[in-house]
């Protein structure tokens, strides 16, 4: 038999497009448009399994596309006089489609049929591979039933070829609905088929051979000719066909004007097949027990979300579904643009199974492949730099396709940038031995998620093992269920979204209430960046207390963020209870909650103040917000006295120093006691002891080696980068700027050498003096990166803008930048270079440099 195919059928994309801007499609009857058993792609996906019910007892039960059960009345066509025209073409279109996926589920029978015959043949022989009476049961009804759409096929195929407003298709669906006792026969008989079929494939490996690897022939129009697919997902194709006839019936009548012809033929036709569906629904058991728990309730999905799982060492992005009995971890199948998307499961436990990583478990199994922050840091840039690329382009008169190329790019960068950077382990395990691992960037989630999955294990679950049915039937309704559609990236979000704040965060953690006992409490705060969150800062800890009072201020850098999280916990000073895994925080919390932050809240000049209530404890806080706008902006300080704000040559020739006071202070501290914390330099200080540092230096308190010697170490290094930040000029200078950007561009590395060399020489003494103590303290610091977790390159990231950056003057000549936020990404990689450079090279001594004549000495 030739293949069937839809002769002169318009399967024109534009079908597609149309159809998606509905909750159905043109394949919404019969898959994505793949062959069951490979993607698009060729990669192996699971059978296709009906996504249109949602997930309720009654899933045979027919649902309109919005996933709606649908009402025992037939839906009103268009009223008499309505948009006929419009009407009759989405007619057409829902007809198209659905006769697309009559001829793949022809060819699906087809295949069904073409062992039948030979396996009956021999079973009269001497050698026969099944029994007459197996044949007979595993391929019951098969041929009845590829008959009967065969002939439907047949004559529906020139209604849609030779399409007019007078053409009638509802006789066809009536004589179908008609004919549903056959599906009916196949039904009672398809749990006995798929038991016979499996116990045949065990007893006899010529079978199992071919129904493991049955050729299904794809419409003509396709370029992948056959796939293969088991025997047992095609036995279950006609179950999963009565429930998209129904659905077609329903679009059908969406679109048919009460006066056509059609009107109550296909009403008929609908109310057969739903009084049919009613009569059989509790009769699918595989169907039935696949949505309803072991104890008979209904199955019900609590949470869903993106994860990233490490499986064999590799990082993959999962969407996780929590139903009321177990966990399913799924992955997207690939499909072509514009079709439907599947889901298939990669496992999943019974919550009466699951378990959680004890504390003094040491699971080796999985080793932890972490990235040097510096890449994560350079994607954040490239991230940046396409952005404004992307704001640029669509301001042009021709730059839309440009910008679509665009948004692809930063969709994968962001998309890897989501992959590689959560760091918090989050394991689960099986009773029976198999364990998983998550990475989150935020133990937010990975509390959520626990907290989630314990509250259900409370009650009185039952371990339950599906079938590869009701497995796919569970994982084709996740598709409908899921409440999360998208990765968190960027380029996932419409336009009209706001794209999030710039800039700085100022945020004072007051105090806190609520707790009905005394326990040594702290505080994390967390902002969402680039589609995942990260903690900023921390409050210190309060000790033995049911009221805490920080009143601590924090200042966080913001990189499009839109949330700010609080997280209390209760401090553990028991060593015993420490995990060995890194990122693994033992402490435990005791609440958390996140605001939203609102543009026009934040951004006023006063502080804002709120509340968050977690678990019955409120917190409250205060916060104000300043643009990055206003952060780039130096303003000149007219005082002499004090350091802060105070030309560099001023401060060390008052103090007869050749670096400040301060610089060497606070170098001398960390040093001593902070060089092995980890992110020092980035994790920030609490503005208020830093605010308290900078007045006893501006005052020269005499008791200023007592207050750092008691101070906080993040407070200590966030006063040496407040100084740096607040130099009336950077101190790599402002006229020196565009020298630096050219000369860290240079290919050749000998120019790039004189260059850079040239310009430090270049630079006043007090200035060059400051940067090169500042360098070579910097590079200790890295020395210990093992333990502090900064790199260089993670340095150079926290210091390259604040050493370096444009001066108002430089910034306006540039007439295509159009904000600061720009200029940010413009410039701050290659900031970040340049110190970079220097951080890399050979210890660089000031006198060799003055001396060195090597050098050309022109001008810059």
């Amino acid at each position: 038999m030739e293949p069937l195919s839809a002769r002169g059928l318009p399967r024109l994309s534009w079908i597609d497009t149309l159809y998606s801007n509905f909750n159905y499609n043109t394949d919404g009857y019969e898959g994505d448009g793949t062959e069951d058993g490979k993607s698009q792609d060729g990669s192996e996906t699971l059978p296709y399994i009906d996504e249109s019910p949602t997930m309720s007892p009654q899933l045979c039960a027919p649902q309109g596309p919005d996933g709606e059960a649908v009402s025992p009345t037939p839906p009103e066509g268009l009223p008499p006089g309505g948009d006929m025209e419009k009407g009759l073409e989405m007619k057409k279109l829902v007809l198209s489609g659905f006769l697309a996926s009559e001829e793949i589920y022809i060819n699906q029978l087809e295949a069904l049929l073409l062992p039948m015959r030979p396996l009956k043949a021999t079973a009269t022989t001497s050698q026969p591979v099944l029994t007459i009476q197996q044949v007979e049961t595993i391929f019951y009804k098969i041929q009845d039933i590829f008959e009967i759409h065969k002939e439907f096929y047949d004559a529906l195929l020139p209604n849609i070829q030779q399409w007019d407003e007078k053409v009638t298709v509802g006789h066809l669906f009536q004589k179908l609905a008609s004919q549903l006792g056959v599906y009916k026969a196949f039904v009672d008989n398809y749990k006995v088929a798929l038991e016979t079929a499996e116990k045949c494939s065990q007893a006899n490996s010529q079978f199992q051979k071919i129904s493991e690897n049955l050729k299904v022939k794809g419409p003509k129009d396709s370029k992948d000719c056959t796939t293969i697919v088991t025997m047992e997902a095609l036995l279950y194709k006609p179950i999963d066909r009565v429930t998209r006839s129904t659905l077609v019936l329903h679009d059908l009548l969406k679109h048919t004007p009460k006066d056509h012809p059609d009107f109550p033929l296909l009403q008929d036709a609908l109310r057969i097949s739903q009084n049919f569906l009613s009569s059989i629904n509790e009769e699918i058991d595989p169907r039935r027990t696949a949505v309803t728990t072991p104890k008979g309730e209904a199955r019900q999905l609590v949470k869903d979300g993106f994860l990233v799982e490490v499986s064999e060492s590799s990082r993959k992005v999962r969407h996780v579904f929590l139903f009321t009995d177990l966990l399913l971890c799924a992955k997207m199948k690939k499909t072509a643009v514009g079709r439907h998307q599947q889901y298939e499961c990669k496992w999943y436990i019974p919550l009466a199974d699951l378990t959680f990583q004890t504390l003094d478990e040491s699971d080796t199994s999985h080793s932890i492949q972490v990235l040097p922050e510096h890449e994560i840091e350079e994607m954040k840039i490239k991230i940046s730099v396409l952005k404004s690329e992307i704001q640029k382009e669509k301001k042009a008169p021709k730059g839309q396709s440009r910008v679509e190329r665009l948004r692809k790019k930063m969709n994968e960068q962001e998309s890897w940038l989501l992959l590689h950077s959560p760091t918090i382990p989050f394991r689960i395990h099986n009773k029976h031995g198999k364990s998983y691992l998550f990475l989150l960037s935020s133990d937010y989630e990975r509390s959520e998620w626990r907290e989630s999955i314990q509250k259900l294990q409370k009650k009185d679950l039952q371990a339950c093992v599906l079938s590869s049915v009701e497995l796919q039937v569970l994982t084709s309704s996740c598709f409908k269920l899921r409440t999360v559609h998208n990765i968190p990236v960027t380029s996932n979000k419409d336009d009209e979204e706001t794209p999030g704040l710039y800039g700085f965060l100022h945020v004072i953690v007051h105090s806190a209430k609520g707790f009905k006992e005394s326990a040594n409490l702290y505080c994390t705060l967390e902002v969402d960046s680039y589609g995942y969150f990260v903690s900023k800062a921390k409050t210190r800890v309060f000790r033995d207390t049911t009221e805490p009072q920080w009143n601590e201020e924090f200042e966080i850098e913001l990189e499009g963020s839109q949330y700010l999280r609080i997280l209390c916990y209760e401090k553990c000073y028991d060593k015993s209870m420490l995990n060995k895994d890194d990122n693994e925080i033992v402490d435990k919390i005791m609440g958390k909650g996140q605001v939203q932050l609102d543009p026009q809240t934040v951004q006023s000049k006063n502080w804002h103040m709120d509340v968050i209530e977690m678990n019955g404890i409120k917190v409250e806080f205060s916060m104000k917000f300043t643009s990055r706008d206003l952060s780039l902006k130096r303003t000149p300080s007219k005082k002499q006295s004090g350091v802060f704000g105070v030309k560099i040559n001023v401060v060390t020739k008052r103090e007869r120093s050749k670096v400040p006071y301060i610089v060497r202070q606070c170098i001398e501290e960390v040093e001593k006691r902070g060089i092995d914390e980890v992110g020092i330099y980035r994790i920030s200080g609490v503005a208020t002891d830093i605010q308290a540092l900078k007045t006893a230096f501006d005052t020269n308190t005499k008791d200023i080696l007592m207050m750092l010697s008691d101070m906080d170490i993040n407070a200590i290094a966030g006063t040496l980068k407040l100084y740096f930040r607040e130099l009336p000029e950077p101190l790599l200078t402002d006229r020196l700027y565009p020298a630096f950007m050219e000369g860290i561009a240079l290919s050749d590395p000998a120019a790039k050498e004189n260059c850079m060399m040239h310009l430090l020489r270049s630079l006043p003494d007090p200035n060059l003096m400051t940067f090169l103590t500042l360098l070579e303290h910097l590079k200790r610091v890295a020395e210990k990166e093992p333990i502090n977790k900064m790199s260089l390159h993670n340095l150079a990231t926290v210091f390259g803008p604040t050493l370096l950056r444009p001066s108002e003057s430089e910034t306006t000549k540039g007439q295509h930048i159009t904000s600061a936020s720009d200029i940010w990404s413009h410039d701050v990689m290659a900031q970040v270079q340049v110190l970079l450079y220097y951080l890399q090279h050979p210890p660089i001594s000031f006198a060799e440099l003055k001396r060195n004549t090597l050098y050309f000495s022109t001008d810059v």
